[in-house]
C-alpha cells in the first residue's frame, strides 16, 4: 500500500486538491493533522476530509503532527547551515598556496593565493575596485564560478559583467539569480499562518520574458492586486541597498533533508539531486536558503529594479496546483528608460509556460542548462 502525506491547514478544506491526489495517484492518502487549539475545528475538518476520501473510496489514516511557523523553519534551517559551515572551515588544519593566473584588465599578472580559502573577489580585492563592483561571475579554468566560492586549486581567473561584448553566461547567472530572490520574497512577504512551500524555478531563459519560482503559497483562490504585486516588488528592490552575498555551500544529502523536511516538495526533489554525487548544493541569501546548482551573481547590489509581474495559477503533472510567481529586473549597469521597462513588465506579465510541469530544480535537464 502507498501512503502519500498531504497536510491539513488551518483554513478551510479544499476538495479539488485532494481529489487532485486520488486521481493522479490513486492510492490511499494519510492526512496530517496540525495542533489546532480549537479541537471542535479540528474534529470538523477531519470529518470534512474523511468524507471526501469515503466518496472517493480511499482509506484516511490521520496523525497529529506540530508544524514550525516560516520564521522557525528559516531560523532552523540557518542553524544548520552555519553549523555546516563552520564544520567545513575547521576542516582546513594548514594553509596551502595555490597560483592565480589573472587574464583581463588593468593588467594580467600571478596571485598567490590561499586554497580552500582566497576566493575570485578576494583577488579583485588585490587588483582594482572596479573589479570588486562590477565583476558579477568569474571564469576559473573555463568554468562559471562564483565570485565568493573558495579557489581549490591552481588556477586561470577571468572576470564577467554586464557590459561584455558577449553578455550571454552573465545574463543566465543574473536571471537565475532574480529567479533564487522571488523564494526570498515569498518566504517573507506572507504571515505565518500562510505555509509557503518552494517548488522548484526552471533554468534561467532569458527569452522568455520573466524569471519564475512556482510555489505553494497555501492561498489556493488568491488573484493579487497590483498594491500586493506591488508590496511583493518592494521585498526585492530594497535588496539591492543592503548588499547581501550569495554564500555557497555542498553538503551531504541527509544534510539537506533534514533543513528542508518541511517542504514536500524539496524533500522529494533532494534525493534525485543527489542521485549522482551524493551532495547538493546550497545558497544563502541573508537568511534564506535554497537549492540551486548555480551559479549566482555576486552581490544584490547589482540590483537595479526589481518587479514582481504576476502570480498565475498553474497545475503540475507531479505536484498538483501550484502558484506560478513571475518577475523582471535589470542590472546596475544597464540603463533602460521607464517606458520601455514599463513594457517589459507588461509582457512579464503573461503566463510564462517555459517548463511547467514543475520539473524539480536541478534535474539533469538543469544540469545541461545551466553548464551552457
Amino acid at each position: 500500500m502507498k501512503v502519500v502525506p498531504f497536510r491539513v491547514h488551518l483554513q478551510l478544506p479544499h476538495a479539488h486538491t485532494i481529489n487532485w491526489y486520488i486521481r493522479k495517484l490513486g492510492c490511499d492518502i494519510k492526512l496530517e493533522v496540525e495542533r489546532f487549539h480549537d479541537l471542535d475545528m479540528r474534529r470538523n475538518i477531519l470529518s470534512v476530509y474523511r468524507k471526501i476520501l469515503q466518496d472517493n473510496k480511499c482509506r484516511c489514516y490521520c496523525s497529529h503532527r506540530h508544524r514550525l511557523t516560516n520564521g522557525e523553519v528559516q531560523k532552523k534551517r540557518v542553524a544548520l547551515f552555519d553549523g555546516e559551515k563552520e564544520r567545513q572551515m575547521s576542516m582546513i588544519r594548514r594553509i596551502e598556496k595555490i597560483s592565480v593566473e589573472y587574464r583581463g584588465v588593468p593588467e594580467e599578472c600571478t596571485l598567490i593565493m590561499n586554497k580552500g580559502l582566497s576566493t575570485p573577489f578576494n583577488c579583485a580585492m588585490h587588483l582594482q575596485e572596479l573589479l570588486m563592483r562590477r565583476s558579477v561571475v568569474a571564469l576559473v579554468n573555463g568554468e562559471l564560478w562564483d565570485m565568493h566560492r573558495p579557489l581549490t586549486e591552481d588556477c586561470e581567473l577571468t572576470f564577467l559583467h554586464f557590459e561584455d561584448e558577449d553578455p550571454r553566461l552573465v545574463n543566465k547567472v543574473f536571471w537565475r539569480a532574480c529567479s533564487f530572490i522571488l523564494g526570498y520574497v515569498l518566504e517573507r512577504a506572507f504571515k505565518d499562518n500562510h505555509h509557503v512551500q518552494l517548488c522548484s524555478f526552471p533554468p534561467p531563459d532569458v527569452k522568455s520574458g520573466s524569471f519564475v519560482y512556482d510555489a505553494d503559497l497555501d492561498l489556493p483562490n488568491w488573484q493579487p492586486t497590483q498594491m500586493e504585486l506591488n508590496c511583493l516588488s518592494r521585498i526585492g528592490t530594497r535588496l539591492q541597498h543592503e548588499d547581501l552575498k550569495f554564500d555557497r555551500l555542498e553538503v551531504k544529502a541527509s544534510l539537506a533533508s533534514e533543513m528542508f523536511e518541511d517542504n514536500r516538495f524539496k524533500s522529494e526533489q533532494i534525493p534525485e539531486i543527489a542521485a549522482q554525487s551524493g551532495r547538493v548544493t546550497l545558497y544563502r541569501l541573508g537568511d534564506h536558503i535554497d537549492i540551486s546548482k548555480g551559479p549566482m551573481m555576486s552581490t544584490t547590489a547589482h540590483l537595479a529594479r526589481y518587479t514582481v509581474t504576476a502570480v498565475h495559477d498553474v497545475e503540475s503533472d507531479k505536484y498538483g496546483p501550484l502558484k506560478r510567481v513571475q518577475g523582471l529586473a535589470i542590472p546596475q549597469q544597464l540603463n533602460l528608460h521607464y517606458w520601455t521597462y514599463n513594457k517589459l513588465v507588461n509582457r512579464a506579465s503573461k503566463l510564462n509556460t517555459k517548463h511547467l510541469l514543475g520539473h524539480p530544480v536541478n534535474t539533469d535537464q538543469h544540469r545541461q542548462e545551466a553548464s551552457k
